[in-house]
């Protein structure tokens, strides 16, 4: 039996993307959208997506329920690292200097300004509840009760 692997990996990227967006976030694939999502006012989570297993393991089922807290961000956008690559370049510019790339990852920001920062140190090897509260500590602080 043998598999294409090209095949295999956009199956792979495809249920990464599907995921996501199915979680109600906004895929950002150029850098212009970029701009223009990290320029909203308000609160914004920015989840860095990846088709590695921490990412589809963790961080998505971390990203879907996370959001079904009593605060929350004003809007749930995604780049796809390694697919999307300057889209992501574009975030990771934007996140500054302080800012360690890294996927997967969770940046929230307010008003444009990095706020939080969740690297991949901080998801890989934990489970997606520690994550989830992790998330929920940061829309505690930061976001507005919906």
């Amino acid at each position: 039996m043998n598999m294409d692997y090209d095949l295999f990996m956009e199956e792979i990227k495809r249920t990464a993307r599907a995921e996501i967006e199915g979680a109600g976030y906004e895929q950002l694939k150029t850098p212009e959208e970029v701009e223009e999502a990290f320029a909203r006012p308000g609160t914004t989570l920015v989840m860095v997506n990846s088709v590695c297993g921490c990412a589809g393991g963790i961080a998505r089922p971390a990203a879907a329920n996370a959001i079904h807290y009593d605060k929350r961000p004003d809007h749930l956008v995604t780049v796809f690292a390694g697919q999307d690559k300057e889209a992501t370049a574009a975030a990771r510019h934007l996140f500054g200097d302080n800012h360690i790339p890294s996927s997967p990852a969770f940046v929230l920001l307010k008003d444009g300004k990095v706020v939080a920062d969740i690297g991949r140190h901080e998801i890989e090897g934990h489970d997606p509840m520690s994550v989830v509260t992790n998330l929920q500590g940061n829309f505690e602080e930061y976001c507005e009760e919906v």
